[in-house]
């Protein structure tokens, strides 16, 4: 319905920022990391989501287009509400969040209030391959554009569809993690290692 709301931040309390477009103010729900970039007074855009039910007319907005992305992904989870969506990603940005699903971390998901181990896993379980699936990982020559990996390297695959989710290119993630040992890190690490390695390039 609203792609975003593009206009001054007038209002900001816990959980909602007030947008004025053209005299009209529109109270959108917002996590902590939406909020941490926002000033009242300060001319900004909101990308929205808006969620029509009998008795409300509610609106989530979002400085990005990721971190309405992945909470478009989180609320199609079964089990996982509006209110659930926006807790995990009070406490996890958006890339945190991706990293945490790709590498299964249920217990960086499970610091957003409401949200167990159970409900960790089944995010995990229902996005991994919805937002690493279109990744290509296919080991070869490198003449096809497709990132070389040792045909044994399951952990350095996911890392690279981290450093990728992460706004790296595959041949960025690749080249970043040349020389990591892999049988000793996990995949965590290896992120680590990756982001570690493009830092001090």
């Amino acid at each position: 319905m609203f792609y975003y709301l593009n206009g001054k931040i007038t209002v900001l309390e816990a959980g909602l920022a007030v947008v004025d477009c053209a005299g009209v103010g529109y109270a959108c729900h917002c996590s902590t990391y939406t909020q941490s970039q926002l000033r009242v007074g300060e001319e900004r855009r909101l990308y929205t989501h808006v969620n029509v039910k009998e008795d409300a007319f509610d609106i989530y907005g979002f400085s990005g287009r990721e971190e309405l992305r992945l909470f478009e992904l989180l609320t199609g989870v079964t089990g996982v509400g509006p209110a659930s969506a926006l807790a995990i990603l009070s406490v996890l940005s958006p890339d945190q969040l991706t990293l945490a699903i790709l590498t299964g971390d249920e217990k960086a998901i499970t610091r957003a209030k409401g949200i167990g181990a159970k409900s960790a896993k089944r995010i995990i379980l229902e996005l991994k391959d919805k937002i690493g699936g279109e990744l290509d990982f296919s080991a070869g020559t490198g003449a096809s554009g497709a990132v070389v990996l040792p045909q044994d390297s399951g952990k350095v695959a996911l890392a690279t569809a981290a450093l990728a989710e992460l706004g790296y290119s595959q041949s960025e993630a690749a080249a970043a993690l040349k020389g990591a040992d892999a049988e000793k890190l996990s995949v965590e690490e290896l992120v680590r290692y990756g982001l570690r390695a493009m830092v001090l390039k």
